[in-house]
């Protein structure tokens, strides 16, 4: 516990500035604005199209073209579900892994006349014969779970890279916990379940894999179950490079929270709050696992997760966990490396009420917004490469931009800008000014560039961790950074 509030102080000691360098622009602006969209997504089937879900019961697909003019509904779900509560309704997609060859995808909704009768359903449906739409004559229920109450519905599914569907369920709503899912096992609420679409065990509509958690228990643990003691899940992702699951959490009180889901752990709610005892009495953290980072509610209200960023449009915010605030709309970059939180940084703020991100195929990351009902994607303006490409841009003046990552390990990117073509030194330096290495002594042309630090002295010998200074010179212009080399 206390190793990540450590790792939380260092983020407010040490933050980097990114979003001078970022833009999040409106893309498919030749579309007409979806009705409260709450997802986009792919079918991972090298189509390039994307899918967006209105809350409403509806999934468009278009191409992912930017001046594309049209799109196709994919499939109408309103005459299914019920969506009279403000967290119900349409709440999630996810293709099979083999949908190109399987035509085979997934849903969950809220289904009922209305509480005390309203329930959580996963369903499966195929694709038409023209490949272009789902046949919604196609609906195999895959689970129903009875809910409490109207709110705290999560419903985020994806596939992860073992081939299995993991799905999110809240509490079962109200507040404080009240109907006591968070810490049983013996319900589906409050859990992240997963399970086997492509087989069945018993008497199941699918199948539980055999190496779920509490596969074989005697004691009365669904054995869907993954991981637990979650509030309202309402988004998570795969990390396309590594594998890891990450789950952005929603709080109540005080504090919202980001967690890494690993197998048969326990998360905390109704015990904790992020790393806070959410009761004065009964906090028996024992087998707890803590969030890796939590915002307290003056930075927002309601976390939407992201995604760990794989992309290329905009390569400073690659292997940063990007997520943000439905309510504040504001929109961060999380760096998390060797098990703690280096920096968390705002890069920007949602257009509108942020609901979702979304990835495409490429793995670039667009942002979905409730009340607009458009889409935006994070762009770099400088589309800026390796050391030595040049921006498409004209810089007005001669800069040094924040060093990027700040604190690093094992490297750090310095990105600056010539107004006119100049000879550039830059040169690193330790506390005492001793010089360590010199990392570019050169003409450059006019406009924006970068050069990277791996941390190692002229003779090519790693240098200790400590603090640093960055000296840039150009043309008369001089600045200097401070920048920190972490264990």
């Amino acid at each position: 516990m206390f190793g990540r509030i450590l790792a939380v102080m260092i983020v407010f000691l040490w933050p980097i500035t990114l979003s001078a360098q970022l833009e999040i622009k409106r893309v498919f602006e030749n579309l007409p604005a979806f009705s409260a969209p709450i997802l986009l997504t792919h079918a991972g089937d090298a189509s390039n199209r994307l899918f967006v879900v209105e809350q409403r019961g509806v999934i468009h697909a278009f191409e992912n073209r930017a001046d594309v003019g049209s799109r196709t509904t994919f499939l109408d779900l309103r005459g299914n579900l019920n969506s009279q509560y403000a967290e119900a309704g349409l709440l999630g997609l996810a293709f099979h892994p083999e949908y190109a060859s399987s035509g085979k995808l997934y849903v969950y909704y809220t289904a009922g006349s209305g509480l005390p009768d309203f329930s959580s359903r996963v369903s499966e449906f195929s694709v038409s014969s023209d490949g272009k739409t789902a046949n919604p004559a196609s609906e195999r229920v895959l689970m129903t779970v009875a809910q409490p109450a109207g709110n705290h519905n999560a419903g985020h599914m994806a596939f992860g890279p073992d081939g299995m569907l993991y799905i999110t369920f809240g509490d079962g709503g109200g507040a404080n916990d009240q109907y006591r899912n968070g810490q049983n096992r013996s319900s589906l609420l409050g859990s992240i379940v997963r399970i086997d679409v492509d087989s069945t065990t018993g008497t199941l509509a699918y199948a539980i894999p055999a190496d779920n958690p509490f596969v074989g228990n005697n004691n009365g643990l669904l054995e869907e179950v993954w991981a637990w003691g979650l509030r309202n899940p309402w988004r998570f992702s795969f990390d396309r490079a590594t594998g890891e699951l990450w789950a952005a959490d929603v709080g109540q009180n005080d504090w919202e929270e980001i967690d890494i889901i690993e197998k048969g752990q326990n998360y905390g709610w109704n015990v904790m709050e992020g790393f806070h005892c959410f009761r004065s009495t009964n906090c028996d953290m024992t087998g707890l696992v803590l969030p890796v980072f939590e915002y307290d509610h003056s930075q927002g209200r309601s976390v939407t997760g992201g995604y760990v960023y794989r992309g290329s449009k905009a390569p400073q915010l690659t292997g940063l966990y990007i997520y943000g605030d439905y309510v504040s709309r504001r929109v961060w970059a999380l760096q998390y490396q060797n098990g703690q939180v280096n920096s968390n940084t705002q890069i920007g703020a949602s257009p509108g009420f942020l609901s979702s991100f979304g990835e495409d195929e490429a793995g670039e990351l667009y942002l979905v917004t409730h009340d607009t009902g458009r889409i935006y994607r994070f762009e770099d303006p400088s589309t800026t490469g390796i050391e030595g490409e040049e921006s498409v841009l004209a810089p007005a003046a001669f800069a040094l931009h924040p060093a990027f990552p700040n604190p690093f390990n094992p490297e750090t990117a310095i990105r600056f800008d010539l107004a006119q073509s100049a000879f550039v030194d830059i040169t690193v330096f330790d506390a005492l000014g001793k010089r360590i290495k010199t990392l570019l002594s050169a003409q450059k042309n006019k406009g924006a560039h970068r050069v990277l630090w791996d941390a190692r002295d002229a003779t090519g010998q790693a240098v200790s961790a400590g603090v640093y200074f960055v000296k840039f010179y150009a043309a008369g212009f001089r600045q200097t950074q401070k920048i920190v080399l972490l264990k």
